[in-house]
């Protein structure tokens, strides 16, 4: 698929040959703070100018395009002459409030150069967490897409705090990718692609060109450091593509300063590393729900009941729990492992925490002698719950 083809030509081919990805028609594309920054000199004009272009090019084609920008804290530090990331949370959300003003400025100014309209979306955990929000963020953003106009979105860092934050903007890229049922997210990075190995302390580390998401020796691969100014890494751009990867979309981590990236890319080059879907896709409410980060408590389950929630279409019941943990009411989010600790499932669960104890391990015909009452027999039903 190039450039200079029509929209209205199909193609059974993917993204990029090397791959199968379903024919292109949204993306999401996610610009990192260094980036946009020019490493926190500040808010690099030249380098905007070039990936709006290239999106341009992307909408003049068909293709309807989300715009995920981190850079307000940066710009922020920038514009406060603050050398440092601030660590103290009023502080950063004091950089972000500035910041978000010249960024969001710089955007729309170098779209308007090419008739297109921008909208600054403003997101929170909470704001996908709640399902109601979610739908609501979901066809607000569909609207503005049918109308034309490209979405600026990034987190509201003016009023988030670490309990409630996304974590870093390849997160929210990833949860914006399920959110869009877009079929492909590019992250822009500082760095050419994901290396076998870091290469700024291996010189003979190998650039990988494809991979599939959710391949476990990634996560080894991958250096969970970042710079200064952002919040990511490599590893938490993996954890984004396996999060995509829910909803069927690829994921490509490419050098942002590379010539022309966004046009090569879809030109099918081979470029950056791409990291495919290689599982069965979740339902629109499953991925409403893997895409909850803020877990309120834990289960302990026993290996009979994590065998049959991997191996059949089950709920969980109150006999395949063997501990509890955390304070938590009806209807929150819980994680479930295994005796080891490894994640087996997440869930919102049909119990508060206190009588949840309470039931741990008997039959759910138990549950009224217990309790006094029985609302379900399940601890957590499997329409909502999400197996690892």
């Amino acid at each position: 698929m190039h450039l200079i083809k029509s929209p209205a030509e199909p193609s059974a081919k993917s993204l990029k040959e090397r791959s199968q990805i379903p024919a292109t028609r949204r993306w999401v594309v996610k610009v990192g703070s260094a980036l946009l920054t020019a490493d926190g000199k500040g808010i690099d004009n030249v380098a905007i100018a070039g990936w709006v272009k290239q999106i341009a090019a992307l909408r003049a084609v068909g293709v309807e395009v989300v715009l995920v920008s981190s850079g307000a804290v940066a710009e922020g530090m920038s514009r406060l002459g603050w050398a440092e990331r601030p660590t103290s949370i009023h502080d950063l959300q004091a950089a972000a409030a500035v910041g978000q003003m010249g960024l969001v400025q710089t955007w729309e100014s170098c779209f308007q150069e090419h008739g297109l309209h921008t909208a600054q979306i403003l997101l929170t955990h909470d704001d996908l967490s709640d399902r109601k929000r979610y739908l609501n963020s979901r066809s607000a953003l569909l609207s503005l897409l049918a109308l034309g106009v490209v979405p600026v979105v990034n987190e509201n860092d003016t009023v988030v705090t670490d309990e409630i934050r996304f974590g870093d903007n390849d997160t929210l890229g990833a949860l914006v990718t399920n959110l869009v049922e877009a079929e492909v997210l590019v992250i822009l990075t500082d760095q050419k692609g994901m290396f076998d190995s870091d290469p700024r302390g291996n010189s003979e580390a190998k650039l990988i060109s494809q991979a599939r998401a959710f391949d476990r020796s990634l996560e080894g691969m991958a250096s969970g450091t970042s710079g200064g100014l952002g919040r990511g890494g490599m590893a938490t751009k993996v954890k984004a593509a396996q999060l995509a990867a829910r909803s069927g979309a690829a994921t490509v981590i490419v050098g942002g300063r590379e010539r022309a990236v966004l046009e090569r890319v879809f030109a099918a080059e081979d470029l950056g590393t791409l990291l495919v879907a290689d599982k069965a896709l979740f339902a629109a409410r499953k991925q409403w729900l893997a895409g909850h980060l803020q877990m309120r408590g834990e289960l302990v389950l026993d290996d009979g009941a994590v065998r049959a929630l991997r191996d059949e279409t089950v709920s969980l019941l109150p006999v395949g729990v063997a501990a509890v943990s955390g304070a938590f009411s009806r209807g929150e989010m819980v994680l479930c492992v295994d005796s080891k600790g490894e994640r087996v499932a997440c869930g919102l669960v049909n119990y508060d925490s206190s009588e949840s104890k309470r039931i741990v391990g008997v039959a759910s015909s138990e549950i009224e002698t217990l309790l006094g009452y029985v609302d379900e027999p399940e601890l957590i039903h499997r329409d909502n719950m999400v197996v690892y």
